[in-house]
């Protein structure tokens, strides 16, 4: 059986990803951390710990990046990176985009101003970006300033990047990630959607399955989520077995939609996440293959820093942005430790080959070929 091989070019390299190891990290990871961001918001109040789960797209001759940051106080905000490659010299700029918000910024016609306060006081997060026309739809999970663990995920839109209008919860229900599908199917626009729980673990539960929701009024706050999930983990052995979410925004290919989306399986020492790939349908997204075989697992690699550098989740990547070069190759932007950012490059012929070769039930993760 062919191996699935392809030769990517980098910035001063070539790079060979095939079956058996999907993707290549940059030579250059991570491509942005604490020390940049921090050397431009010389405020105190916006000096950062970390910058990891970022969103992003492509506007006008440039990648533009939305990277979630911690503040010393705990808070996340949300700031914006520019680079012409998307790879490297990376230009930030010189305020957060998304913090929590408050009267003045930007609101939607009929917005409760006051209880969107509420609900991001906890601070913003984990920003995907899908662009639909000439729209840039951002949703993003907001905390509330009192209730422990309540997130709404929010939606703000841009068309340049420098205003961002908010128009608050997608739905007025826990969800944790919410990546919405960058063009319509039949009229009605659709999104992965992974409802939050409280449990102290965070896995288990719901936190074991990815749904799938449509509306035909990104701005109406009303998705009809189906009841059967599109994704879901059983107990049995499984690099996802503890906790399925959805990553990036959905990539259109010739095969079918790529989606790149973490899990994790509990261990003895904590919950490792993985990145794993799925491929949804062209025209009906609810049809999906899943790889059995994860893309990604965390390493050292991931988190390099400095020896005083604060380390926040260890044995995590995780994604919230992905793009496609017009040769198949396609960018993984990574979160490494929850510290820094990192990119992993892959083509799309490859995790194709991974879904459709080496698949899982899409309900219950066992593996639908012969070991």
């Amino acid at each position: 059986m062919e191996l699935v091989s392809r030769i990517l070019s980098l910035p001063g390299e070539q790079a060979v990803v095939n079956l058996n190891q999907p993707l290549k990290r940059f030579k250059g990871n991570p491509i942005l951390s604490c020390h940049e961001v921090n050397r431009v918001w010389t405020d105190p109040r916006y000096q950062v710990k970390t910058v990891h789960n970022v969103g992003i797209t492509q506007y006008q001759d440039e990648v533009i990046m939305l990277f979630r940051s911690h503040l010393r106080n705990g808070i996340s905000v949300v700031g914006v990176a520019r680079s012409k490659d998307g790879l490297t010299d990376w230009r930030v700029d010189p305020q957060p985009a998304l913090k929590p918000c408050r009267m003045g910024d930007d609101f939607a016609a009929g917005a409760d101003v006051k209880i969107l306060m509420e609900n991001e006081a906890g601070g913003v997060e984990d920003p995907r970006i899908s662009r639909i026309g000439d729209t840039y739809f951002i949703t993003y999970s907001a905390y509330h300033g009192t209730i422990k663990d309540r997130v709404r995920v929010s939606l703000a839109t841009t068309t340049d990047f420098n205003r961002f209008v908010r128009h608050g919860p997608l739905m007025d229900v826990d969800m944790r990630n919410v990546v919405i599908f960058p063009e319509p199917f039949d009229g009605a626009y659709a999104a992965l959607f992974r409802p939050n729980d409280h449990n102290i673990d965070c896995i288990g539960g719901v936190f074991r399955e990815i749904r799938i929701g449509f509306t035909k009024d990104l701005f109406g706050h009303q998705w009809d989520l189906l009841e059967e999930p599109l994704m879901k983990q059983e107990e049995g052995p499984s690099a996802f077995s503890d906790k399925i979410g959805p990553g990036a925004t959905p990539i259109k290919t010739k095969y079918g939609w790529l989606n790149i989306f973490h899990g994790v399986r509990g261990t003895m020492d904590g919950n490792p996440y993985t990145l794993g790939v799925a491929l949804h349908d062209l025209e009906d997204p609810r049809k999906v293959k899943v790889s059995n075989i994860p893309i990604l697992f965390p390493s050292a690699a991931d988190c390099k820093t400095q020896p005083e550098d604060y380390v926040h989740v260890p044995n995590v990547v995780f994604t919230c942005g992905a793009f496609r070069r017009d040769d198949g190759t396609i960018l993984i932007y990574y979160g490494g430790n929850d510290t820094v950012t990192n990119v992993a490059l892959t083509h799309e012929d490859v995790l194709v080959a991974l879904c459709e070769r080496y698949p899982q039930n899409p309900l219950t993760g066992e593996p639908l070929y012969d070991l």
